[in-house]
């Protein structure tokens, strides 16, 4: 688990494509509204929809939807997705692990398991959750768009 510039841009994202649910956006839209430059967000959408998050679609009325409804996809799953490329600390990478310790350390496995419990605690907020009911979320991200879903707090 390692929340990174890039975990917290793709968060954003899906958040923005909750709140615009029912239409295609646009990375120019995303990059405007989430504060981030359309290079490196393209990086992150593509990413995403290589996970299944997104659904892209090319073209002069192409664009970007969520590919599963917001109920079904967990922060926690995103996290995970996006962190199984990075550990957590070094100990926990198994090519470039230095750390001499490792067959003695106690705090490895203490690390372990709050990793887990992060995505125990991140696995129950979906992006139903974050999104919808938000009023103050959808006035940034879709001032001319209500979400229908209720969240399921």
């Amino acid at each position: 688990m390692r929340l990174t510039k890039r975990s917290n841009i793709s968060m954003r994202v899906l958040m923005f494509c909750a709140a615009n649910e029912g239409r295609l956006v646009t990375k120019t839209e995303i990059a405007a509204c989430c504060n981030t430059s359309e290079n490196h967000l393209a990086q992150v959408v593509n990413r995403l929809a290589q996970l299944g998050f997104l659904h892209t679609q090319r073209g002069r009325k192409g664009g970007l939807r969520l590919e599963r409804a917001t109920s079904e996809i967990s922060a926690g799953e995103v996290f995970r997705a996006l962190a199984s490329e990075v550990p957590p600390v070094e100990c926990f990478a198994a090519e470039d692990n230095t750390c001499p310790l490792v067959d003695a350390c106690r705090l490895r496995p203490v690390i372990a398991e709050a990793v887990e419990a992060f995505y125990a605690r991140m696995d129950a907020v979906t992006l139903a959750d974050l999104v919808c009911g938000n009023r103050a979320l959808m006035q940034i991200m879709a001032p001319d768009i209500a979400c229908t879903a209720e969240p399921a707090v």
